[in-house]
């Protein structure tokens, strides 16, 4: 069966088992409807996925990872937090009337830094390290600038990605201060494996662990029975990854460079309702 459903599985029943609920605090997450969003949550999830046995991703219902590297493609490679640069509507709740999101998310990774071999912006500099500084320690990227925090329209929630190559293998960990168990929980974790993948398979390096620390992992009131019953649900085998061994430039990834084979999944019919 698919590690990542293993790992999802446990994390929800944890989360139930041990959570803590907030409806004693007044919360700033709401419904459509203008009801509080409340949850039950845990601190401090640490999840490690081998990315050299198999692709994360949950056969318990379907993940759209082209969609979800459709996102990862705007913040990482178009650098932009600006909705119409997007496919998806996932932000749309959080986009202003010109479609921007602030000085969130890709705005925090195309700003340029200066450095002795010359200006780059986060994800230029992790490029430049993984070919000319591999064993360096200070690979990593940050979207949680406190000085531009009251300009975005959403406190980035993965915010932090740490590169380290052990072995010639790459490997990651992924810090989330928030997250929404059943809404995005393998959907970030794809995305950030995708990342892995192609900085692996563009700079030489064979695919190590992805480490996922979450701060605080919390299911909604309104998603309770829902992950009680997918939970429940068969689990299938993890599809196989091929990825484009012709592309040798981050940059030159689409959703077309990559391909799952032998993805199967659980019929999933509940409309998931996004607290915002």
């Amino acid at each position: 069966m698919s590690y990542a459903d293993k790992v999802f599985v446990q994390n929800i029943n944890d989360i139930l088992e041990h959570g803590v609920s907030d409806r004693d605090l007044d919360v700033r997450p709401h419904w459509a409807d203008g009801t509080p969003a409340h949850t039950i949550a845990l601190f401090g999830l640490v999840n490690r996925y081998d990315l050299s046995r198999e692709f994360p991703i949950i056969t318990l219902r379907r993940t759209y990872w082209k969609s979800a590297w459709d996102e990862i493609s705007w913040i990482w490679q178009k650098k932009s937090s600006n909705i119409r640069d997007l496919s998806g509507h996932v932000w749309d709740e959080w986009a202003d009337e010109n479609g921007s999101i602030g000085k969130a998310y890709g705005y925090q990774m195309g700003v340029k830094h200066h450095y002795p071999e010359g200006d780059m912006d986060q994800v230029d500099r992790v490029i430049w390290s993984l070919k000319n500084d591999p064993g360096s320690r200070r690979i990593l990227t940050n979207m949680y600038n406190h000085h531009d925090l009251s300009e975005m329209a959403l406190y980035p929630c993965a915010y932090s990605m740490t590169f380290t190559v052990i072995g010639n293998r790459l490997n990651a960990v992924l810090n989330q201060r928030s997250q929404d168990m059943l809404t995005a929980n393998n959907w970030n974790v794809v995305q950030y494996a995708l990342i892995v993948y192609a900085m692996a398979s563009a700079y030489g390096f064979r695919p190590g662990e992805l480490v996922h620390v979450i701060a605080n992992a919390h299911i909604y009131d309104r998603h309770v029975e829902i992950v009680r019953e997918m939970t429940a649900g068969r689990q299938h085998e993890a599809p196989k990854l091929w990825i484009d061994p012709e592309v040798k430039d981050f940059y030159e990834f689409s959703r077309d460079s990559f391909r799952l084979d032998g993805y199967e999944y659980e019929d999933f019919r509940h409309e998931i309702e996004v607290a915002i």
